[in-house]
C-alpha cells in the first residue's frame, strides 16, 4: 500500500498529512511505512504516526491523528490522550483538524520524538 492508497477519497486528511510528513522532513531523514491502519515514521525505532480516525470511530471530531512517541509524558493540554503502552515509553495522540495546526508545539515533538528513535 502507498501514501496515494490509503488517503485515496480522504483529501482532508491527506492535506494535514503532508503538513506532517514536511515537518518530519524538515527534521531530517526518516523511513514511511505505510500499513493498512497508519503512515508511520522511523529511524532506527519508530517515532510518530498518522491515522484517520473514521476507521476506528464514529464520529471523528478531526480527519487525522498523529501519534507522537516519547520517552516521557508530555504534559501539554493539546493531547487528545497520552497512554503508557511500556513502561517509559509514551504515545500522545493529538487530532489535527488542518495543516495549520502542525505549528511549533507539533513540530518541536516530532523533533524530540526524531532524535529519541535514533
Amino acid at each position: 500500500m502507498t501514501v496515494d492508497d490509503f488517503f485515496a477519497r480522504h483529501p482532508e486528511a491527506r492535506a494535514v498529512h503532508e503538513a506532517v510528513q514536511a515537518a518530519v522532513e524538515a527534521i531530517g531523514p526518516a523511513r514511511v511505512r505505510v500499513g493498512k491502519s497508519q503512515v508511520g515514521f522511523s529511524r532506527a525505532h519508530p517515532f510518530a504516526a498518522t491515522w484517520r480516525p473514521e476507521q476506528y470511530l464514529r464520529r471523528a471530531r478531526a480527519p487525522l491523528v498523529l501519534s507522537v512517541y516519547l520517552r516521557r509524558r508530555d504534559a501539554s493540554l493539546r493531547w487528545k490522550e497520552v497512554v503508557e503502552p511500556r513502561p517509559g515509553r509514551f504515545t500522545h495522540h493529538l487530532e489535527l483538524s488542518s495543516a495549520q495546526e502542525v505549528d511549533d508545539f507539533v513540530r518541536a515533538r516530532l523533533a524530540e520524538a526524531w532524535k529519541e528513535a535514533g
